[in-house]
């Protein structure tokens, strides 16, 4: 009989760890509003939240490639301006830490950028609370795609079956689905 014990937990970030929807949204809507570009709150969380940046500001409309960048960097910039609003998932947090505590581990994994996990993670006062993190540049093809979950499984040397999921947006629960692991919906 195999061991089929829960190993490692995957933890997207953005809006499963941490609410981060309004933060990352002002951040944008100043970045673009500098730069002469319209966004309200409502229209960034329906159509662009869990997008990777360079994703987001092209479906936007922004096509020149250093445009993008420059409006990404500033985004970068902004966004600890925001942090009043971000909120940290209080139980799944705890819960997780209670999983550590016996020997588990936990990881996020996020298309985000690393720059901007890291900043939040300071702010909440939860960074080095976790084992490790994959993201932005590190995931080379993005949700929904598993390859980030199977790449976290192999870094850990985990199966599917040893571990457990937790994502909020389509994207990422398709991504945790195709994964094979078990997976948990998360609603912020």
């Amino acid at each position: 009989m195999t061991d089929s014990r829960i190993k490692l937990i995957l933890l997207d970030f953005d809006g499963t760890l941490a609410d981060t929807r309004r933060a990352n949204a002002a951040a944008y809507i100043a970045a673009l509003g500098e730069a002469g570009y319209t966004l309200s709150e409502e229209e960034y969380t329906a159509r662009y939240f869990g997008m990777r940046c360079n994703e987001f500001l092209t479906r936007f409309g922004i096509a020149d490639p250093a445009e993008r960048e420059r409006l990404r960097l500033r985004k970068i910039a902004l966004y600890p301006t925001c942090f009043e609003t971000v909120r940290l998932n209080e139980p799944l947090w705890q819960f997780c830490q209670a999983f550590r505590a016996t020997g588990g581990r936990v990881w996020i994994v996020s298309t985000g950028s690393r720059q901007n996990i890291d900043n939040v993670m300071r702010h909440l006062g939860i960074d080095g609370g976790v084992d490790g993190i994959l993201a932005g540049p590190d995931i080379k093809v993005s949700k929904p795609a598993p390859d980030c979950f199977l790449e976290a499984m192999r870094r850990e040397g985990c199966s599917p079956r040893e571990t457990l999921i937790f994502e909020d947006s389509e994207i990422g629960i398709e991504a945790a689905r195709r994964s094979g692991a078990s997976y948990i919906v998360v609603k912020l």
